[in-house]
């Protein structure tokens, strides 16, 4: 009957036709769970039996089950509703005079641009994030009304870069309001919020913004404490995120440590703490996805022990995620959620056998230490692959190193957020200890992201090869099982062709055009490398075409040129992604005709004395990029020379395009100023 129940509600989900489908599809799916979820009370005697493992019809519809959500997560991805406001813009228009008023989802945070700050704000149908210059003193909870300019967030220029329009997209909201005036509506009491930033800022004044800032993330979680982002990189960079994300692990620290001091008090007292902990983890660190579902898992699992039974640690991330997915569809595209929920299943399904395997060379100790995170790192890799396309490399050893930091560190950042309230004058006390690991927390921290090719970029990979690599690299994760070593060798052919794709399809010979605004990036590669032809030479245009090498698996440009006539916002940023900078903005002398700026199978040539008309190789293809009319004049004086492509970075007259030569469609480029931005590839 729940076989039924489940398979019947989660084909109604997945079209969509049955609204109270969700409810049902949880009882069902808890009914169905149970056996997964917990194993029978051990029986008495020296040899217990084994627990009787779920049926093959009870297996089938949970795979079911999984299958018809993931669907169902990826059709009812967010949408904006009918009353949202950016349903109030009349289609072709760009912006509208609104006012707007609803209470504040967070504090102001600073802008991506540097300049003001925005917040997001909650209005009775949708939402809309409120930018603000200069940035107010608001917080978290106040109402206010604020009048300005209603637009349309811009999405981003090209898969590879962010934009606000997703940014926003995963918060629920389409819109967004240049704030003109604004007015204080109501000031409510908020005193989660409050307690938040109490605690932050107790640890940041006394361990200034490095320090204090990752004790706090220990407590609070990176999304709600602003780590400076120099910090946030180094770990990104040395594979140490987790440790700054709300996760299971300090839930877990923080479970331990009170149930270790209610492990002999009676039961009330052990679910009270229990829960308490929980829910207080929940308030502090927020309802992000990783952190709901680390609470829920950590409610099964203590439900299951304090019943006496065996607890079954698979069965419990199952019923999670799926109880989740059911509830909030969008949580499922979150890729801090899969993340959380791949490492979970890593260190439950391969961490122990790994240990195993690695105990026949190793002490047992380092083969405990290394089996961890290498399980973790092992079953996250698609994902790494699929998001980000770069790889810490040495991620394992620097878990190693500083997994006996951390489990000290989160109780002692705990226990001074926890006296910042009772008790301020312990927390200097606290500090005392606590700091200097810290700060060799964090020196470790760099230290890994400081060496050489301490991030491996592969570059993004296909959706298509990711799924062919997962399936290859799935039976060498499973437990070993005679059914499932068989599957090992046409796994790794898997692996072998979707890598092959992928580095064939970063070897070839290909131009990129990114259009953004009056930013024009030209990346050119060839063999594996790049190079990088920049109309501007602002900051945002060096961060897009880090952005890009990143995503495209290139470790630095070869050279870059900047058409730019004023000098570069940040000579440093532009040094650091390439070796070799041409910017006469900054001085640098310009090619003279005939010259050119050239790496092997890549060049750029100057083509006239009077313009900035140039002739870019790369590899067998040949454009021209005439960035003004100026440039186009001179390069229809020359003699005729082949090209394969055109790019024009103004829009042309008529007569002047009846002037160019006859090209594919596909191979004339136009980047107007104020056109729409947009992506073009050879």
């Amino acid at each position: 009957m729940p076989a039924c129940v489940v398979s019947l509600a989660l084909a109604a989900l997945a079209l969509g036709v049955l609204p109270m489908a969700w409810p049902l599809s949880l009882m069902g799916l808890l009914a169905l769970a149970l056996p997964v979820l917990m194993a029978p009370r051990p029986t008495p005697g020296p040899e217990p039996a084994l627990p009787p493992g779920p049926g093959l019809l009870q297996r089938l519809v949970l795979l079911l089950a999984l299958a018809l959500l993931l669907l169902w997560g990826l059709l009812h991805r967010p949408q904006p509703g009918p009353r949202d406001p950016s349903r109030l813009i009349p289609p072709g228009q760009e912006t509208l005079a609104l006012r707007l008023r609803g209470r504040l989802l967070a504090d102001p945070q600073p802008s991506g641009s540097g300049e003001g700050c925005r917040a997001l704000l909650q209005l009775n149908h949708g939402r809309s994030e409120l930018q603000f210059n200069p940035c107010p003193r608001l917080q978290q909870g106040w109402s206010l009304e604020a009048e300005g300019s209603l637009g349309r967030p811009r999405p981003a220029p090209h898969p590879l870069l962010a934009g606000p329009a997703e940014r926003l997209a995963r918060q629920g909201a389409w819109s967004l309001l240049r704030v003109e005036r604004w007015r204080l509506l109501e000031r409510p009491a908020t005193p989660m919020a409050d307690l938040r930033r109490r605690m932050a800022a107790a640890l940041l004044a006394v361990g200034g913004p490095e320090a204090g800032g990752v004790l706090a993330a220990l407590v609070l979680g990176s999304a709600v404490v602003p780590v400076p982002l120099a910090v946030r990189e180094a770990f990104r960079v040395a594979g140490l995120s987790h440790a700054l994300a709300a996760s299971g692990f300090h839930l877990t620290v923080l479970l331990g440590a009170v149930m270790a001091l209610a492990r002999h008090g009676p039961r009330p007292l052990r679910w009270g703490l229990a829960l308490g902990a929980m829910l207080l983890f929940l308030l502090l660190a927020g309802p992000q996805p990783s952190v709901v579902r680390a609470v829920l898992m950590g409610a099964m699992a203590f439900l299951v022990q304090e019943s006496g039974r065996r607890n079954r640690p698979l069965g419990v991330l199952l019923l999670a995620c799926l109880g989740m997915v059911l509830v909030a569809p969008a949580w499922l595209l979150d890729v801090g959620f899969q993340l959380s929920v791949a490492a979970c299943a890593g260190l439950m399904l391969t961490a122990r056998p790994l240990e195993e395997r690695l105990g026949a060379w190793l002490p047992r100790w380092v083969a405990a230490g290394v089996a961890v995170p290498l399980a973790a790192s092992l079953w996250t890799l698609p994902l790494q692959l699929l998001h980000f396309g770069a790889l810490p490399v040495y991620a394992v050893p620097a878990n190693l190193l500083i997994e006996p930091l951390l489990t000290p560190l989160t109780l002692g950042a705990m226990a001074m957020a926890v006296a910042a309230v009772l008790a301020p004058p312990l927390v200097g006390l606290l500090a005392l200890p606590l700091l200097p690991l810290t700060r060799l927390f964090l020196w470790l921290a760099q230290l890994f992201a400081g060496l050489p090719l301490a991030q491996w970029q592969l570059g993004k990979m296909l959706p298509l090869l990711v799924l062919l690599f997962s399936l290859g690299l799935l039976p060498w994760l499973l437990p070993l099982q005679s059914g499932v070593q068989a599957w090992r060798r046409p796994g790794a052919l898997l692996l072998a062709l979707a890598f092959a794709l992928h580095l064939a399809l970063l070897g070839g010979d290909q131009l990129l055009l990114v259009h953004e605004g009056r930013r024009d990036l030209l990346v050119a590669r060839h063999g594996g490398r790049g190079a990088l032809v920049s109309r501007s030479a602002d900051g945002l245009s060096c961060g897009r075409a880090r952005q890009l090498a990143l995503g495209l698996g290139l470790q630095r440009f070869d050279w870059i040129l900047l058409l730019d006539g004023v000098a570069a916002e940040r000579p440093s940023c532009w040094r650091e992604i390439s070796p070799t900078v041409l910017a006469p903005g900054d001085g640098s002398p310009p090619l003279a005709v005939g010259q050119r700026l050239a790496s092997p199978g890549l060049a750029v040539t100057a083509l006239a004395a009077d313009s900035q008309a140039l002739l870019l190789r790369c590899g067998r293809l040949a454009w021209a990029l005439l960035p003004d009319r100026q440039a186009l004049w001179s390069w229809r004086r020359l003699p005729p020379q082949p090209v394969r492509g055109l790019w024009l970075g103004f829009r042309p007259r008529q007569a002047e395009r009846r002037a160019l030569p006859r090209l594919d469609p596909s191979r004339l480029w136009i980047s107007a100023a104020g056109s729409a931005s947009g992506w073009q590839q050879s």
